[in-house]
């Protein structure tokens, strides 16, 4: 058997932050206070239900899936108000989908994952003068 691929979905609680996946049959589930400590949580759960065939993951072969709330909230830095002029968004209506108040479509989500992933390309070519 072939070592499987793992899409973590991240959901943002009141007391923090819970994961959850769902390979073949198996049902892999934790929670953490931080970010830092879910992936910690998530990775040692992943190893723990694939120890049996002998796979070990490392945090770069999970894939973090995020609802926006969620994202918002970890990537403060990402100011939706600027977001929002970029991807010609009115901003009330992208910051009730942040709050969880109105559920995007998956149009509106693709153009708003777009926008930030455009924005983490730029960044990512961004080179500073010495």
């Amino acid at each position: 058997m072939r070592k499987p691929k793992i899409k973590v979905k991240v959901i943002k609680e009141d007391t923090g932050y819970s994961a959850y996946s769902v390979v073949g049959k198996n049902l892999i589930a934790t929670q953490g206070e931080t970010f830092e400590e879910l992936k910690d949580m998530i990775l040692d759960a992943v190893n723990l239900t694939f120890e049996d065939q002998a796979f070990v993951y490392l945090e770069n072969e999970l894939q973090f899936e995020f609802d926006l709330e969620s994202f918002f909230d970890f990537y403060k830095v990402i100011n939706a108000k600027a977001l929002s002029e970029r991807i010609g968004m009115n901003q009330s209506l992208l910051s009730q989908y942040i709050k969880g108040i109105k559920k995007p479509s998956a149009s509106q989500t693709k153009r708003i994952l777009n926008g930030v992933q455009q924005i983490g390309k730029e960044l990512s070519e961004v080179r500073f003068s010495l």
